[in-house]
This record gives C-alpha cells, structure tokens and sequence, in this order.
C-alpha cells in the first residue's frame, strides 16, 4: 500500500464533530489551530515510522493506519502539552509511540476476540492470517518502544509501565473473574488497564515532554484514566449498534465472540424472568457460534439488549465516569485546555446519541 496524500488520522474534530464542541469561543479556536498543526507532525511521523523495508510487513503494519483512527492519544498528548512549552520534539515524538502501541494492540485484540471489521476493513487476520496479524502488532510495539528510547528512561519507563497494563488487562479479560469476585467491578478495572492507561499514560506524556509543572501530571493521569474508561463504556454501547457504518464492525462483534461487555454483565444481575430468559438466550447462542453455528443467530437477541435497561444503565455509569474525569481536572489553572479537557470529556460521554 502505498501512503495517502491526506493523512487518515488529519482534522480530528470533523471526524468526531469535535470542533464546535470541545474546541469552542476565539480562544479555544486558536487552541485548536495548534492542536492541528501538531496532529499533522504526528501524522508524518507515524507515516515515516511505518515504512518497513520487508514488503509484507510494510503492508501488514501500514494497514490499519490507512484504514483511519480518530488519533485521540496524540491530540490529548499534544493538548495537554500547552500546559508547558508546547509541541516540543519529545511531545511528538511521545505521541506518536503511544499511538503505534494502541495501533499494535488492535491487530492483537481482534485476533483474540476474533473479530471480523476494523475500522470499516476486514480484519488484519483475516486478510494475512493470525500470526502475521499478531506478528505486526509486535512490530509496531517494537517500533514505539524505538521511538521512545531516543526520548530517555522517563519515556521508556512510561511505555513499559503502560504496555505491562495492556497485558494484564487483556489477559484479565480472558481468564475471566475469580470465583467470587464481583464481574462488575473486575470488568470496570480491566478497561482501566486494557483501555483508560493509554489514554492517561498520553495525557501524561504531554506534561512530561513539555516540561510542565509537576503537579500537574497527577490531575491529567487521573483524568485520562477515568475518561478511557468512559470512552470504553460508550464502545460497548456502540457495539451493539444495528448500523456497522457507526461501528466499523458487525454489530455486537465481541459479544458473538463470547467476549462479555458491560451491557451483558449488567443484563446478568438483574433478577426479573425476563432479563434471565434473554440472558439464557444469548449464552446459548455464544456457545453454539462456539460450535460452528452462523452468528447471525444472535441478531434478534442483540437486538433486544440494544434497548433492554441494561444499556441505559452502561450509558449512565459511562456519563458518571466522565463527570469524575472533569472532576479531576479542578487542579489545573483555568483557560482553554482544561476547557478543551472538560468538553472533551463531555463529548466522549455523549458519543451514543
């Protein structure tokens, strides 16, 4: 494949009709012209970074990027930058590693939950098979660790800490919860590993390699964590989306997968004869697609969660997270990024509608 002229992941806000939202008033504008111009030196980095001189491997690792991305991880990094000197080299250089690691996690995710689409294309896996699709997500976790040297031992101890959370999450998500652990609450803190650490360790990096003051890295942390966490709540909402134009992917992908959402859990836990019979329903479907069944057969149940209480209640936890997301800001001087922060967080939190 060979690299677009415009860059797939450039004018963010149009794609997440971000602009008006999170990046509203004359100061805010001005804000976002920066923002942009810094999302485009990421944009030719991530393009020269994933030139590979092996053929498949350069069209293996270049697939996904020019399959499009909303490029949140760079733009919180290069926004919460402003709160130092800016769009220094090391900012891009640290959002652009924590972009090619959640890129590389994506190959990884969709072979395990043996999903279909990506980002509107089939899945890397089902177009090179397995190992090659897991074999790029290496290459591009390799790639970012690279990049992250040439920065110094904080940026290489901020990617190895967040990689370790990646891991953990996915492999917490596939065994499951203990016997007697609460689903709800395991759930919740395997997102924060698999989903809210990037998020958080990019809003991190913007205040470490802009050298902005210190006391400013806890708030950010803590506000990129929870606002992952939301972000991912919505995705389960969206993933049972009856139009794949929204998701990308076939509606309630990881679900025929066998892989449980917050929907599902909440679905399980209610005690009326009507959430039991769906909930009975949709498990005997998982297992017989298990078996080899088409997985159409789970569309009138998948349906049926899309408007089952239990998805409203997953839109209001997610609306709850991202309150305490805005909420951690509070330490932050007042002015158009924590503004730009605060209406981003509200945007993630009314993707659904």
């Amino acid at each position: 494949m060979t690299r677009s002229t415009s860059a797939p992941g450039a004018h963010l806000a149009s794609r997440l009709g971000l602009t008006e939202r999170v990046f509203a008033g004359p100061a805010s504008r001005r804000l976002w012209k920066t923002v942009e111009e810094g999302l485009d030196r990421v944009e030719t980095q991530l393009g020269d970074e994933l030139r590979v001189a092996d053929r498949v491997a350069d069209a293996a690792s270049r697939y996904l990027y020019e399959a499009g991305g909303k490029r949140v991880r760079p733009m919180l990094t290069i926004l919460t930058s402003q709160l130092g000197d800016g769009i220094t080299d090391e900012v891009v250089d640290g959002a652009s590693a924590l972009e090619l690691t959640h890129l590389g996690s994506l190959y990884h995710d969709d072979v395990m939950d043996g999903a279909d689409k990506r980002r509107g294309v089939p899945a890397a896996h089902s177009v090179w098979g397995n190992n090659i699709a897991i074999l790029t997500g290496d290459l591009l976790f390799s790639r970012a660790s690279q990049i992250m040297a040439r920065i110094g031992e904080r940026a290489i101890r901020l990617q190895a800490d967040t990689f370790e959370r990646l891991v953990l999450g996915q492999m917490h998500e596939t065994v499951g919860p203990p016997e007697g652990a609460d689903p709800v609450a395991y759930y919740l803190q395997v997102l924060s590993d698999k989903t809210g650490s990037l998020i958080a360790a990019a809003a991190q990096a913007g205040v470490l390699f802009s050298n902005a003051p210190e006391e400013y890295l806890e708030p950010v942390v803590v506000f990129g964590e929870k606002v992952g966490v939301a972000f991912q709540l919505l995705d389960d909402v969206i993933d049972l989306s009856a139009d794949p134009a929204e998701t990308g992917k076939v509606p309630g992908t990881d679900l025929r997968a066998g892989v449980p959402t917050m929907p599902y859990l909440l679905l399980a836990v209610r005690p009326d004869a009507a959430s039991r019979d769906l909930l009975a329903r949709i498990d005997e479907g998982v297992a017989r697609i298990a078996d080899g069944a088409d997985a159409a057969l789970l569309d009138g149940p998948l349906a049926e969660l899309r408007e089952h209480d239990a998805t409203d209640e997953t839109l209001r936890l997610a609306n709850r997270w991202s309150a305490e997301a805005v909420a951690a800001l509070a330490p932050l001087p007042r002015g158009p990024v924590r503004e730009a922060l605060t209406r981003f967080a509200d945007a993630v939190a009314d993707r659904s509608s």
